[in-house]
């Protein structure tokens, strides 16, 4: 039996529970093929009526996908979609879930982290989502300090906090593949984070790197890394100041992944850490659109709820 083939049940079958008779899509591109057809395997077992879409990877993270793609997503029951780019943060998403699809993405999915990050009991990845919930759900205010120089206070204001369990059994629920995280999109932050984890474009961080971001007024105003700079001008020029957007605040609940990797997707869900975005937050409760999403990974945080700490979960 492929090695792709435990997880992708665990995909199809827990996660989604896709049923007979249900119509499943399965949105691929030429990158990640392997893992696409392993789902298209699974779901054509269940249902008569799945589909494989496949097409070139997008340039960016958020970059919407070709129109026939999106049209597929928004008819389908459920939607499985690893892709090398991000569809998460996406219109063509958005509008599958109000459509009634139930969504799973998995950007930027490799084999290793198919196979790893699906080794997971998601009945006790949604238990320790519910408990940091029930710490943060009513604060006003959250402030995340590390000892790599991170001092950040996010206003929550109206905002909800979600939780990414990975299972999306409900018409319109959309969760990642590997999951386990609790997020909001703040109205505003101000601060200091510094990154020591991982983060596009440049994977894990070595021991001793850091990148650094100030923020005011919920508007990231300074980048120490040329790479993500760059990359964020970019998106400016097409978005303006929405592309500078303090996207989100992440508090990683998987207990199953035990060290990180160097994958956005698995290493923000890692339980105890902490995992902070640029640009598009339109996709989680916010309302500012940009081509981006860019999240990086904070090691050993201090989170804070109106002043109490957060009790967070620990890798097993």
């Amino acid at each position: 039996m492929s090695e792709l083939r435990a997880p992708a049940e665990t995909a199809v079958y827990q996660c989604l529970n896709l049923e007979e008779g249900e119509s499943c899509v399965i949105v691929t591109d030429d990158e990640r093929l392997p893992i696409g057809e392993a789902l298209y395997e699974v779901a054509s077992e269940r249902t008569d009526d799945a589909v494989i879409v496949r097409y070139p990877p997008g340039e960016t993270h958020g970059g919407e996908p070709p129109a026939p793609v999106a049209a597929a997503m928004a008819g389908g029951d459920v939607v499985l979609a690893p892709t090398t780019k991000s569809l998460s943060h996406t219109r063509a998403r958005t509008d599958a879930n109000e459509a009634g699809a139930r969504v799973a993405t998995l950007p930027g999915i490799t084999e290793e982290v198919f196979t790893t990050g699906l080794d997971a009991d998601y009945e006790s990845i949604a238990a320790h989502c519910d408990d940091v919930r029930e710490q943060v759900d009513d604060a006003e205010e959250i402030r995340v300090t590390t000892d790599r120089g991170t001092d950040i206070t996010f206003e929550v204001g109206d905002r909800a906090f979600l939780s990414d369990t990975g299972i999306v059994h409900e018409p319109g629920q959309m969760s990642n593949l590997p999951a386990g995280e609790v997020f909001v999109s703040p109205e505003t932050a101000n601060g200091t984070f510094v990154v020591d984890g991982t983060m596009r474009p440049h994977g894990l961080l070595e021991d001793d790197q850091e990148l650094t971001f100030e923020v005011e007024d919920g508007l990231v105003t300074h980048i120490s890394d040329d790479e993500i700079r760059e990359t964020v001008e970019n998106a400016a020029e097409e978005v303006g100041e929405a592309a500078y957007n303090l996207a989100e605040l992440g508090i990683g609940t998987n207990v199953a992944v035990t060290e990180l990797v160097g994958s956005v997707l698995l290493d923000e869900k890692a339980a105890g850490t902490v995992h902070i975005a640029i640009g598009d937050d339109a996709g989680i409760g916010g309302d500012v659109e940009a081509p981006i999403h860019l999240d990086g990974i904070l090691r050993e945080p201090t989170v804070l709820a109106d002043g109490v700490e957060v009790e967070l979960p620990r890798a097993e």
